[in-house]
């Protein structure tokens, strides 16, 4: 191991000297809208993707961008069911359940084009 000026260390593998870099990835994992904006920043912004992948500044960016999809997610939701309210659950099962999965892809069509997709 060889350290330079700036306390970076070197592994020799073979003929080359290879720097020994990390992540520093919080342990929590991503769900659904972090991993679906992670896809969408590798796939759509690969320069985006790879600047804030190596300055650090992506896992904390996909944290945020989780949050604010869950919290407006809740947010349209309530809007929603004033606007347009539930059949009663205990007569109308099918009924019931038909109206809320509507209205939950309607909230997530709006969290999806406005947070994930932008």
């Amino acid at each position: 191991m060889n350290t330079n000026s700036r306390n970076v260390t070197y592994s020799t593998i073979g003929d080359y000297q290879l720097p020994n870099l990390t992540l520093n990835q919080p342990r929590k994992p991503l769900s659904k809208y972090g991993r679906l904006r992670r896809t969408y920043l590798k796939e759509h912004r690969p320069v985006l993707y790879n600047t804030m992948l190596l300055n650090g500044s992506l896992y904390p960016h996909l944290m945020e961008v989780e949050q604010t999809a869950e919290s407006q997610m809740q947010q349209t939701m309530q809007g929603l069911l004033k606007q347009n309210p539930a059949p009663n659950k205990e007569q109308h099962q099918m009924g019931w359940v038909q109206h809320m999965n509507s209205l939950k892809a309607q909230a997530e069509e709006l969290v999806l084009t406005e947070l994930i997709y932008s």
